[in-house]
């Protein structure tokens, strides 16, 4: 089983970590899906050399993922990464014009992969799905967009043969259970708990083949 798990990302993996590396302080690991995930797996394998790493920023850019992904993935040797990425390329564009077009952000997401692959042959990687509902922040024009960048990401997947995990269907599907899409994503980006509890026991199936 990977002993070293990293979770990159923007503010949904984020999730307001502290910035501290202590193994034992699991605060550094937020309060969404990536602590639900450690949770999962630390009862399950009962292993004290389990180690978890959450490197999400909030606000972060595919560009900006690339930019810090030597100090915050590369050197940090897990044996399994998944990356969630994409959503802020079609923020940035809408409020403020600073978003990353959807072919050159996956001309960069392929670059990290291809980077990975050369410093870390032996790394398994997780790619998921970038996610939103047409609510709160977010319009139909941003679903169009980030549906477009789902494809890129799944394309990449297959290039690479990485797994690859479906988040936007499952949340909608989980959001009419709810009668409620505010009930999974609070502003149509953000998870909530409940959104967060599907990501994570999604991830567990998605990876299960990977650890």
């Amino acid at each position: 089983m990977a002993k070293t798990i990293l979770f990159q990302g923007d503010s949904i993996t984020d999730c307001g970590r502290v910035r501290d590396d202590n193994p034992q302080l699991y605060a550094q690991l937020g309060w969404g899906y990536a602590a639900h995930v450690a949770s999962r797996l630390l009862a399950d394998g009962l292993d004290p050399e389990l180690r978890f790493i959450n490197r999400g920023i909030s606000g972060n850019r595919t560009p900006d993922l690339y930019a810090r992904w030597k100090i915050d993935a590369l050197n940090h040797e897990p044996d399994l990464m998944s990356i969630l990425i994409g959503v802020n390329d079609t923020w940035h564009e809408f409020y403020n014009r600073n978003g990353v077009e959807v072919e050159r952000a996956a001309r960069i997401l392929d670059e990290i992969i291809q980077w990975t692959r050369r410093v870390l042959p032996s790394c398994r990687i997780l790619l998921m799905e970038p996610f939103v509902f047409p609510i709160g922040v977010a319009n139909e024009a941003w679903l169009e967009e980030v549906k477009l960048r789902a494809i890129e990401v799944r394309k990449i997947a297959a290039r690479y043969n990485l797994g690859f995990l479906p988040l936007q269907e499952r949340l909608e599907m989980a959001a009419r259970t709810a009668g409620s899409p505010e009930y999974i994503l609070s502003d149509g980006v953000h998870p909530t708990l409940a959104g967060h509890q599907i990501i994570a026991d999604a991830w567990l199936e998605a990876a299960a083949p990977l650890l």
